[in-house]
């Protein structure tokens, strides 16, 4: 096919995809390969919400785009066919606070959002309480990348009032999967000692995929979101090899949907090794594009003083970015601990001569790509 002109050219109104919504990232496959003992860890802990009992809590922890989300999704939207269990899942990247999660709950819980301002946490929290109670429902809540809600120091109050719920309202029955990405971090060690009195969840793993599985579900991925033929063998190892070079599975499904836009814009009905690899380009920044979505507007704005003054001394970097933003060296402190512990940065300690120790700051990513993805 490639080898003819004619054959091998696309029309203006072809397409080489058959449904290209399938390399979306929050596309939930309808089969779920190679997580079956993680699955069956999950469901042995939602078991008891079925029967109208508190389901055992649970961590969920593993690398980046290793299937916990999807997991996740995939057992609530079986949870939701029983009538007596409402589940709720948080992106704590963008609710990182404990009053959004729980406005996040309420929403789940009424189909509406709460009030922007004017009504106490008490209340709101009062509101979910009482409806459980009074429908009889078995709450399981998704906090989904809490990491998020420890970075800003959340993590704790709002588990102690998921997890006390049923002491402040007879009869309210609530379950907590804590799902994380970041490996550094030890969700129960984290907490406050009134919180790990009564968390004491099972602890579920999700590893890097390995090249063969990674094999398996992108040609699956692959066979539903292409025509026949677009992609061949050869070019769907390269794709397994660059997205286990990531580790994130999440680089292959951005990387096959860019590769097939390129051969689209050649006007070709297949796609090429060098469609894969101008693709990667793009693909391999699918974490830190991620990541930057999330931030703040203060915590933008340190990174790109950091992108702009990449291997300039710490005090440089501060005094740009109180410049910018007007923010206290205390602020500054915080905001680069967090971009640490996101693995935007990378922070180091120093002796300096006739300074004592001096933390020098850098971009663990290219600066350039870093300003082109605020942008």
């Amino acid at each position: 096919m490639a080898g003819d002109p004619e054959d091998g050219m696309l029309s203006w109104d072809e397409s080489v995809f058959r449904d290209e919504h399938v390399f979306e990232i929050d596309y939930v496959p309808e089969t779920f390969r190679h997580r079956e003992t993680q699955l069956e860890s999950l469901k042995y802990a939602l078991r008891p919400a079925a029967r109208g009992s508190r389901p055992l809590n649970t961590v969920v922890r593993g690398p980046p785009g290793t299937g916990k989300t999807t997991a996740v999704q995939k057992l609530f939207s079986e949870l939701r066919t029983r009538t007596e269990v409402r589940t709720v899942r948080v992106n704590c990247q963008v609710d990182s606070t404990r009053y959004a999660v729980f406005s996040r709950v309420f929403e789940g819980i009424f189909d509406y959002e709460p009030p922007s301002s004017g009504i106490s946490f008490k209340k709101l929290f009062g509101q979910i309480a009482d409806r459980l109670v009074e429908a009889e429902e078995v709450l399981v809540v998704a906090l989904d990348d809490v990491n998020y809600l420890f970075y800003e120091n959340e993590a704790s109050d709002a588990l102690y009032s998921l997890l006390r719920a049923h002491e402040a309202h007879a009869g309210a029955k609530v379950g907590v999967i804590c799902v994380s990405s970041d490996l550094s971090l030890s969700v129960i060690d984290e907490l406050d000692s009134r919180v790990q009195s009564v968390f004491r969840p099972e602890e579920v793993y999700f590893p890097t995929y390995d090249v063969d599985e990674i094999v398996d579900i992108l040609r699956e991925r692959a066979d539903r979101g292409f025509h026949d033929g677009v992609l061949d063998a050869p070019e769907l190892d390269r794709v397994a090899e660059l997205t286990a070079e990531s580790g994130d599975l999440r680089v292959g499904i951005d990387l096959l949907r860019r590769a097939g836009l390129n051969a689209e814009m050649r006007a070709s009905r297949t796609i090429s090794v060098d469609d894969v690899e101008e693709a990667y380009d793009k693909s391999k920044y699918v974490h830190l594009s991620r990541s930057l979505r999330g931030l703040s507007e203060s915590e933008t704005a340190l990174v790109e003083v950091l992108a702009e003054h990449d291997g300039e001394q710490a005090g440089s970097v501060y005094e740009a970015f109180h410049d910018r933003t007007d923010l206290g060296y205390t602020r500054y402190s915080e905001i680069v601990n967090k971009l640490d512990q996101l693995g935007l940065v990378e922070t180091e300690y120093a002796e300096v001569d006739g300074r004592g120790r001096s933390r020098s700051i850098s971009l663990e990513y290219d600066p350039e790509a870093v300003l082109e993805r605020i942008e």
